[in-house]
């Protein structure tokens, strides 16, 4: 039986081929749009059985070839640019194609764990795994919104009953495997890239009743994603739509402070506090852009009693832990 990831050449996909190889497994049918090329290079120290290019995956699975040899999918293929207009596009790529699974997997009694957001809530200050909670500002929350909502009509249903489905409302992540993400590339991966192109990091002023760089985020690193989902995968019994993040808020201050003293520290130099860093240039405060007023969440910070409720105990790695080793991934001295 095989293990499919979509997204698999992804960020957060190629970060779960290489967990489930780390589980030994090593029949995974890798599936995504190598367009952008440079992806592969996620792959290129995971194992895999087979890779295919997602329109003919889902041609293939319609036509049968996959019918009893499938025993979960992990959906995580995507487009996760927010700031993308084409909302046919969105649509069909995030919200047809996930439909289009998840009624195979129904219908073949495999395991479903899929992607979702919290992009789903929006601007409103409760990340409660709730419909009144959920008012996505763009049409990328509303593809994971709308998609979020079928799934809960199918757990009304009988046809759920033998079938695992599980959504994962993903907060901010970062880590390894997300350069080729460009702009949509994690904070931590720009706030890296411009400390050694320019010397210093740049926050966004503060706006809404937030102090400079005090915007508040749940950011959560991508091994404590795969964690998860590793998790569940080994549960089936258990299924439901969850918020994965720390459970904590932290500030861009917070963040470019673990980044920039991790860069100081590969260059043996000592770690500042908040202060000294703005004061010396290190840190700099720029004003916040005009397009993206009304569209961007000042504060997130996931409510885990769901995930906690359904059995997932381990603990969700901090900024200040989290941060250094990724700066030292991305330095290449790991």
């Amino acid at each position: 039986m095989y293990t499919v990831v979509t997204g698999a050449a992804g960020f957060i996909g190629a970060n779960l081929v290489k967990a489930l190889n780390e589980r030994g497994v090593r029949k995974i049918i890798a599936v995504d749009n190598l367009s952008k090329a440079e992806k592969f290079r996620n792959l290129v120290d995971c194992e895999i059985a087979d890779y295919l290019d997602k329109n003919e995956f889902i041609e293939r699975l319609a036509a049968g070839d996959f019918d009893g040899d499938v025993d979960a999918i992990l959906h995580q293929g995507a487009c996760s640019d927010t700031m993308e207009s084409d909302g046919r596009y969105m649509m069909e790529n995030n919200y047809r194609y996930s439909l289009a699974l998840l009624d195979w997997c129904l219908d073949q009694e495999a395991q479903f764990l899929y992607a979702s957001s919290a992009a789903t809530y929006g601007g409103g200050g409760v990340f409660r795994e709730e419909r009144q909670h959920e008012a996505p500002l763009n049409v990328y929350g509303y593809s994971k919104f709308l998609f979020d909502q079928i799934v809960r009509q199918r757990f009304a249903t009988a046809d759920s009953c033998n079938s695992q489905v599980v959504g994962f409302r993903y907060f901010n992540v970062y880590g390894p495997r997300e350069s080729h993400k460009g702009r949509m590339a994690s904070v931590a991966f720009h706030h890296y890239h411009q400390f050694q192109s320019e010397g210093r990091v740049k926050l966004f002023e503060g706006c809404a009743g937030y102090a400079d760089g005090e915007q508040r985020r749940d950011f959560v690193y991508v091994d404590d994603i795969a964690r998860v989902n590793l998790h569940f995968l080994e549960h089936p019994e258990k299924s439901g739509i969850f918020n994965v993040g720390t459970g904590r808020a932290q500030t861009f201050n917070e963040l470019a402070v673990a980044n920039v003293n991790a860069c100081r520290a590969l260059a043996g130099q000592e770690a500042l506090p908040l202060a000294e860093l703005v004061k010396s240039g290190l840190i700099e405060y720029i004003p916040f852009p005009a397009d993206l007023r009304g569209k961007y969440q000042n504060f997130t910070q996931a409510d885990l009693a769901k995930l906690r409720k359904a059995g997932y105990k381990d603990e969700f790695s901090k900024v200040e832990e989290a941060v250094p080793q990724y700066v030292k991934w991305l330095n290449g001295r790991v």
